[in-house]
């Protein structure tokens, strides 16, 4: 059975008492919802991520040494390890001891452990995969009433505003951690991440809730109407409700753990990199071509 890292509890005893719920039980239902077996999946794709957040919003070229450092600090910052501690712990600020009980029951039911089954089968599919999906190309077949229910499943679950904080969340991370391992001033690229954020969400949300829907109908294409009913009933319940907002405010806090680690150790390699350069000049040793003058900047999320 999972349970809540020993660093965790031994670091962030002290939260404990703040926490709606205890860490342990929190730490149940995350492992009863298997979040670990559907944000696994997506964390080897995290350094081509990475390298497209930069070379967008840096409008240059960016060196071989560049780009080794981006997929290092990927690698090393997008990790399950990184993303558990503060994913548990939002989750259980965010849960109340009702909403866990009813949770549980749900999620123990034979239709809870086939949402859930699903839910990890989808993480699973692969990207290329999951892109048809989203685009349509790869669908499951539906009816009018079968689309009016994954209407409601989608809003219920709040999947696209959640799918969109995070990676809002997670580009501001990276960039503000960017700017702390590099020795520049966060609050500056903060404040420019906030007006970007504000700038583009209601666009992103937009363009992205068709794909959701698309996404989610794909999932669970082998539950029946009366299934997905029964789904609606929980999530659309009190409890329900609850549970989905501390759900996705966990997602929020995990992708964004790992963004502040992956930008933090970027920044202090792409800063490592400049002195080394700058080094080497001083004493007029010829500069290796792959090495960087300066970093780039920190991507825009």
């Amino acid at each position: 059975m999972i349970r809540v890292l020993s660093c965790l509890l031994l670091a962030g005893a002290w939260q404990a008492a703040q926490a709606a719920v205890p860490f342990e039980a929190a730490a149940d239902l995350y492992q009863a919802a298997a979040v670990r077996g559907q944000v696994r999946p997506a964390l080897a794709t995290m350094p081509k991520h990475i390298r497209q957040m930069f070379t967008v919003s840096g409008g240059e070229h960016l060196t071989d040494v560049q780009l080794g450092a981006l997929d290092a600090a990927a690698k090393r910052g997008f990790r399950i390890d990184v993303f558990e501690p503060s994913a548990i712990e939002a989750f259980a600020h965010n849960l109340d001891p009702a909403t866990v009980a009813k949770a549980q029951a749900f999620l123990a039911s034979a239709l809870g452990r086939q949402m859930v089954a699903d839910d990890v089968a989808l993480a699973a599919l692969g990207e290329a995969n999951i892109d048809e999906v989203m685009s349509g190309a790869l669908a499951a077949p539906t009816t009018p009433r079968r689309d009016a229910l994954i209407e409601r499943l989608e809003r219920a679950a709040m999947s696209t505003e959640s799918t969109v904080q995070v990676f809002l969340s997670m580009g501001e991370a990276v960039a503000v951690g960017t700017a702390v391992g590099s020795g520049l001033d966060p609050g500056a690229v903060r404040e420019r991440a906030r007006k970007s954020v504000d700038a583009t969400r209601a666009g992103l949300e937009q363009n992205m809730r068709e794909s959701m829907r698309r996404l989610m109908a794909y999932g669970y294409r082998d539950m029946s109407d009366a299934d997905l009913e029964h789904v609606l009933k929980f999530l659309e319940s009190a409890p329900g409700k609850r549970y989905v907002t501390a759900y996705n405010a966990a997602m929020d806090a995990g992708f964004d753990a790992m963004g502040r680690r992956c930008g933090e150790r970027l920044g202090e390699s792409l800063r490592e990199l400049a002195m080394a350069q700058a080094d080497a000049r001083a004493v007029g040793t010829p500069a290796d071509p792959a090495t960087p003058a300066a970093p780039p900047p920190p991507p825009s999320p």
